[in-house]
């Protein structure tokens, strides 16, 4: 009998692996001394980052774009090695954010704009939260649940699925309705809630579905995800941006205006012309912050494989 294939079984293995190195963050890093954890993880980016492996190289590519270089030199290496601070930042905090409480989550968070989102809700209307990879957005999302305002938002599939488990329940123990990105109701049912006159937020400058619009962005081609514009359109909801960041031992975010509708076109154009502003404004928050997007995947058409081109 000839053995059957091992990358399955390599496969299974690594997930079982990621799944139990989550388990552990949750239980152990979140009872850490917070002076000690943040000594860690500041190690462990700094480790990553002189590592240099594939996630690193893409998000120097990706910084050259944003700060319009053709080519990685030292401002980029010094920015990348910002980035995976900031990054392993986030990921302590994701593991400690279930013992902060609300003083913690709200008296240390700095926003400007957040009356347009409570107006718009308090008016019965549907509004539609859209952020790139930015900040802390876990943290952000517990801001505006201890603001009064549950809302709904979308998980990636993980593997294992003990491991999507694990995110959703953390993701519900803040207060937050989470839907399986994968699923033909995830769609309806953000209509639904934006019928109800709830928010939606939704992370969307990186397209997984393969389906998502070519727009500008720093000059270049990249995709991105027609959900947010997709739901306005089809609702009513308000479009609305917002850009995060670190501020010291604070959180900055900044809610952007409203896109609104085009009142004139086909839906389908309406729709790319409301992701490219979105896009647009992606730009503006992350040419503030660079630092503090954590995009270490691909993004510009160019880099993507030719089968999805």
């Amino acid at each position: 009998m000839t053995p059957g294939p091992r990358r399955p079984a390599l496969a299974t293995a690594r997930d079982e692996v990621m799944d139990t190195a989550y388990a552990l963050g949750w239980k152990i890093v979140r009872k850490m001394p917070e002076r000690a954890a943040r000594a860690v993880f500041t190690g462990l980016a700094d480790r990553t980052w002189h590592r240099y492996g594939a996630g690193v190289r893409q998000l120097e590519r990706n910084l050259c774009r944003v700060l319009g270089k053709d080519a990685v030199d030292d401002e980029v290496r010094v920015l990348s090695k910002k980035v995976l601070r900031s990054y392993f930042r986030y990921w302590l905090e994701v593991f400690r954010l279930p013992e902060y409480d609300r003083e913690r989550i709200v008296g240390r968070m700095r926003v400007t704009g957040h009356e347009k989102i409570f107006t718009t809700l308090e008016s019965g209307r549907g509004v539609i939260l859209a952020l790139p990879h930015m900040g802390n957005y876990e943290q952000a999302g517990a801001w505006l649940v201890h603001q009064g305002y549950p809302f709904t938002t979308v998980a990636e599939r993980l593997r294992p699925e003990s491991l999507f488990d694990r995110f959703v329940e953390f993701r519900e123990s803040l207060g937050m309705e989470v839907l399986a990105h994968k699923g033909a109701s995830a769609f309806g049912t953000l209509a639904r809630r934006l019928r109800e006159g709830r928010p939606v937020c939704l992370v969307v400058d990186r397209d997984l579905t393969e389906s998502g619009i070519d727009v500008e962005f720093f000059g270049r081609t990249a995709r991105m995800p027609a959900v947010t514009a997709a739901l306005a359109v089809q609702t009513g909801a308000a479009l609305i941006p917002v850009t995060l960041w670190y501020e010291g031992e604070y959180w900055g975010a900044r809610v952007h205006e409203e896109i609104p509708v085009p009142e004139q076109g086909a839906r389908q154009e309406k729709i790319q012309a409301m992701t490219q502003q979105l896009a647009r404004a992606f730009e503006e928050g992350i040419s503030a912050h660079p630092e503090d997007w954590h995009m270490l995947q691909k993004v510009w058409v160019e880099d993507l494989p030719e089968a999805r081109r």
